[in-house]
């Protein structure tokens, strides 16, 4: 097996990173290298030497697990997962951080990539980028509270906590991990294994950066960061209401009512459109 070239979105003739995530976000969801793309959403913060060397590692771990997996049959699902488990976490000593868990650096791939540790959605990429290298089926999972990757398709497929080690998921260790999010006893659902799409991968995954700059009151940054989301997600409408309400974090009604109104343009209709209508009368006689 060989290494996939990184994809065309990424080339030295792109101006700003704005034009590359604005380009990821005209892809369809089955075109976007996730690994890449979330190495893009990272470059805000690193230099270039630290992208280019986080990069060279993807291609390392696409190499490592491709000589690997050719002793492994397709199907063999435990096989492959212990082979990238050994790979991440004893290999290159992958581990969840626990100590420092809110810190921005867990979120930012490129981090992740020198510091060796990171959030369950960022190792989730790294697991993933390896698994779908190597012709495994493989998409992460919205689990309440906590990202998942499953390996395989249908009725044939393995949970595993990439955070917690690299432990594989029967459903006792689901309703166990539920009772941790809730507190108590809750009964595992079907839509709780919910495959995720690529882009909302990437999403979870800035989302966690913007949610923390929220919580320390930076705003502005959060505004930045969500400026990101919405380009590689052009048409996630409750991208706009998020911005609205930090702009008006920031005092900036104008800002605020033009996120509402970019809004109403792509959900005119609804109970929430409704709620916007009422938003916008408000920040309307706010601005007279």
């Amino acid at each position: 097996m060989t290494a996939r070239p990184f994809p065309p979105y990424d080339r030295h003739d792109m101006n700003t990173l704005d034009t590359t995530l604005a380009a990821i976000g005209q892809l369809g969801d089955d075109e976007i290298d996730l690994a890449d793309a979330a190495l893009q959403l990272a470059r805000r913060t690193v230099d270039e030497a630290e992208y280019l060397a986080a990069r060279a590692h993807l291609s390392e771990l696409v190499r490592l697990a491709s000589e690997r997996a050719e002793t492994l049959a397709l199907d063999d699902l435990p096989g492959h997962a212990a082979m990238i488990s050994e790979l991440l976490l004893v290999d290159f000593g992958y581990r969840g951080d626990v100590e420092t868990y809110d810190d921005l650096d867990n979120a930012n791939l490129v981090r992740v990539i020198e510091r060796r540790q990171g959030l369950p959605v960022a190792l989730g990429i790294l697991w993933l980028h390896a698994a779908q290298a190597v012709g495994v089926v493989a998409h992460g999972v919205n689990f309440p509270g906590h990202f998942l990757v499953s390996l395989g398709t249908g009725s044939v497929q393995l949970l595993i906590d990439v955070f917690g080690g690299g432990l594989v998921m029967d459903k006792p260790a689901l309703e166990s991990l539920l009772r941790a999010v809730y507190g108590r006893k809750v009964a595992l659902q079907r839509d709780m294994l919910t495959p995720m799409g690529t882009r909302d991968v990437l999403l979870r995954l800035h989302g966690n950066i913007r949610s923390r700059q929220e919580r320390g009151g930076a705003f502005s940054a959060a505004l930045a960061t969500l400026a990101d989301m919405q380009r590689i997600a052009p048409e996630a409408a409750p991208l706009w209401l998020d911005e609205a309400r930090l702009q008006q974090e920031i005092g900036d009604v104008g800002g605020a009512f033009a996120a509402l109104h970019h809004f109403l343009t792509m959900e005119p209709e609804g109970p929430m459109a409704d709620q916007v209508r009422v938003a916008l009368d408000e920040l309307r006689g706010r601005m007279n």
